[in-house]
């Protein structure tokens, strides 16, 4: 990753390859944004209007690169709009300076290193600043032709180091804010990293290893169920999916716990690590992406992980639902009955609504431990992305109140979000003739149908929410602020904000 350091220099006399600053849209026209002061002198003030000249108006994620002039030690100055200029006596919001400087160290790709002047106004800005810096510096490289060392964008490799300027060294709460930055933005990026592995490389199998090295890494406690253990629980739903693969199916468990934690808090992941639609199969122009159906498991790794590096004061436990779901002779069929873990019986009508027999297993079991909440993330279905489109994930809940405390974390963190409801009419489409339920219901409100069958499988007593992040998990388009082009990692910081706020007594 990006090194990062703080530095109370002024910017015009550090050396670097560029120094980055913030303009935004003001009431009268293009604004330098504070923290630029230094640099602004440099050139005689008129810096708004040299970038006016050059099209630039401070809209969000637009970037200008103009010559240093003489005075500033580095060559080039990048400018990066934050979008509309707070009111007075306000600060930037946090989100608007998380892209700036991701788009700012994509931006910079082949440089060695960078000088940070974004407004800061404390160490939460800080923080914000850093993650920006280190997602959107985010390259995935492994499969080029040089391995790891591979170059990326047009050649050349992410941005090797950036100063920030503006924190405080020496001072506790900078320290804190970039080092939390760096442990999530890492267990994030090591999260793209899986989604974007091709499914030839990770199977069932392979990311359960790489469960267990990350745990002896960080004193995790690391459990793995596989096809024997599965078979003995009676693990159904996990077995029913990853019948039709030549890899079995696991399933992982992985915990985190604080000798001062007062609550436990259980997530759940969807790891389908490719999703042919088994025997329902996905239509042509529907399979190239699927390597991403395991997101929801990759998500719940870094959150457990970015905790232990944290070290909160809170038990945290990971349920990674791991399977491949193929066709073949084996495969489970349409009409085929599955006995749960729970005991439940479930008529699979479609075998591509395979992620909420995977998740109902890895619930119940959750569930067991008796935890304080559960949430589980899920690429879960295609109608919760012509609900809320590509970016925005929803998020149904037992309770409303938990609800909207989920939906309050993810907007802090940055990650959009919507609160979906569970309506009660939508679960007798699920009654079955031949099981306690079908794995399908009504096609209209399929997102939410979803939500309503996970729900049965939850343990009575038990807050739970279910994060359906379809939509943001992969980004085939284009790059934007710090988001890359393929996996995305969306989740992780929501999860992670959780468990900090089920530390401090703060949630629910």
């Amino acid at each position: 990753m990006t090194a990062l350091t703080l530095s109370t220099s002024a910017a015009p006399g550090l050396r670097a390859d560029a120094i980055v600053i913030g303009v935004a849209k003001g009431a009268k026209g293009l604004v330098v944004a504070p923290g630029a002061e230094s640099v602004d002198k440099a050139y005689d003030g008129r810096l708004a209007g040299v970038l006016e000249t050059l099209g630039a108006s401070g809209a969000e994620g637009e970037v200008t690169k103009l010559p240093a002039p003489s005075g500033i030690k580095s060559p080039l100055v990048v400018a990066v709009g934050l979008g509309a200029e707070p009111e007075k006596d306000s600060s930037f919001d946090p989100e608007a300076l998380r892209k700036a400087a991701g788009v700012a160290a994509r931006a910079l790709t082949g440089a060695k290193k960078a000088v940070f002047v974004l407004p800061l106004g404390d160490a939460a800005d800080l923080g914000a600043i850093a993650e920006g810096v280190l997602l959107g510096a985010y390259s995935f490289t492994t499969y080029k032709e040089n391995g790891k060392d591979a170059k990326a964008k047009n050649g050349k490799a992410p941005l090797a180091e950036a100063a920030l300027l503006g924190g405080k060294p020496r001072d506790a709460a900078y320290k804190a804010a970039l080092a939390r930055a760096s442990a999530v933005a890492e267990e994030l990026n090591r999260a793209r990293d899986l989604i974007n592995m091709p499914p030839n490389d990770l199977n069932p199998e392979v990311f359960a290893s790489i469960v267990q090295a990350a745990g002896k890494e960080h004193g995790l406690k690391v459990q793995v169920l596989d096809v024997k253990a599965l078979e003995k629980g009676g693990y159904g739903g996990i077995l029913g999916v990853g019948a039709g693969s030549a890899s079995g199916p696991r399933l992982v468990k992985l915990s985190y716990t604080s000798s001062k934690a007062k609550k436990h808090l259980a997530l759940v992941g969807k790891g389908i690590t490719y999703d042919s639609g088994g025997i329902s199969l996905k239509p042509a122009g529907h399979n190239e992406t699927m390597k991403c159906d395991m997101s929801g498991a990759a998500a719940v790794f870094a959150a457990v992980v970015s905790a232990a590096r944290l070290g909160l004061e809170v038990n945290v436990t990971g349920w990674l639902a791991l399977a491949e779901n193929m066709p073949s002779g084996s495969a489970t069929r349409p009409g085929d009955v599955l006995r749960m873990y729970s005991g439940k019986t479930v008529e699979v009508l479609n075998t591509d609504a395979e992620g909420r027999l995977v998740l109902a297993d890895a619930l119940w079991a959750a569930s067991q431990e008796k935890p304080d909440a559960i949430v589980d993330v899920a690429t879960l279905t295609g109608a919760m992305m012509l609900a809320l489109g590509s970016r925005t994930f929803g998020i149904m809940a037992n309770d409303d109140a938990f609800r909207s405390a989920v939906y309050e974390a993810a907007e802090e963190v940055g990650e959009p979000s919507w609160p979906m409801p569970l309506p009660e009419h939508l679960r007798k489409g699920m009654d079955s003739p031949t099981a306690d339920i079908a794995n399908m219901g009504e096609r209209m409100g399929g997102g939410l149908v979803a939500g309503l069958f996970l729900r049965e499988f939850v343990g009575e007593g038990i807050t739970w929410a279910h994060l359906d992040i379809a939509g943001p998990a992969f980004n085939d388009g284009g790059p934007f602020g710090y988001t890359p082009k393929g996996g995305t990692g969306t989740a992780v910081r929501t999860l992670v904000r959780l468990a900090e706020l089920t530390a401090s007594g703060d949630l629910g």
